[in-house]
């Protein structure tokens, strides 16, 4: 997970770099968001921390970007796994005019907060949305570096048929959004390959 984390951040910041270039600026603050308290508070500290690194990294390498040293900050927001919550932070991240985001960990977040940052210019990559949903409406500022649910549970069927030889198969749904994606998915493939 904390290398995913990393892979994540790093990617974003790559491609954020490109846009600080436009701006012409010494501090590129780089936006986060993701659950910072309720339920999933501890995967959005593993996120930021995983964020915090890779700008920490970036700062040691001396970066120059159209002739100015640039120093990358971290502008964390917690969108509490909630879509309204999600979206007020990014606006707020809009108006702190941060170059890029990277976050949400959810998708029910993440898709409503796409549509705000599309409006805004601001490139936002994520490394947890999973929903095929995020990637419907064909923003040019919105990246997914995970296969989202369709791949994930048609990936999970094919093993479960091709390589484990599997001809019955209990499925627990924990019912999630996320878990219900995957599972429903899952399910149907598996059927297609003769799994009962």
């Amino acid at each position: 997970m904390q290398i995913k984390l990393k892979l994540t951040a790093v990617a974003a910041l790559a491609v954020l770099a490109g846009a600080a270039s436009a701006q012409d600026v010494q501090v590129v603050k780089i936006g986060h968001v993701a659950p910072m308290s309720g339920a999933q508070a501890h995967y959005g500290k593993d996120n930021e921390n995983g964020a915090r690194l890779a700008v920490e990294d970036l700062n040691t390498q001396n970066i120059v970007i159209g002739g100015k040293k640039i120093k990358f900050e971290l502008a964390a927001e917690d969108d509490a796994a909630d879509p309204k919550q999600g979206t007020a932070a990014a606006q707020k991240l809009c108006d702190a005019k941060v170059a890029g985001v990277v976050g949400h960990l959810n998708s029910g977040t993440t898709i409503p907060a796409a549509k705000v940052y599309n409006d805004c210019g601001i490139p936002h990559i994520t490394g947890a949305a999973t929903n095929p949903n995020l990637t419907k409406p064909g923003y040019k500022t919105t990246y997914r570096i995970i296969s989202n649910d369709n791949a994930l549970g048609a990936g999970l069927a094919f093993y479960a048929a091709d390589a484990l030889k599997l001809k019955r198969i209990a499925v627990v749904d924990d019912r999630t959004a996320y878990g219900q994606g995957v599972a429903d998915v899952f399910k149907k493939i598996a059927a297609s390959k003769g799994i009962t």
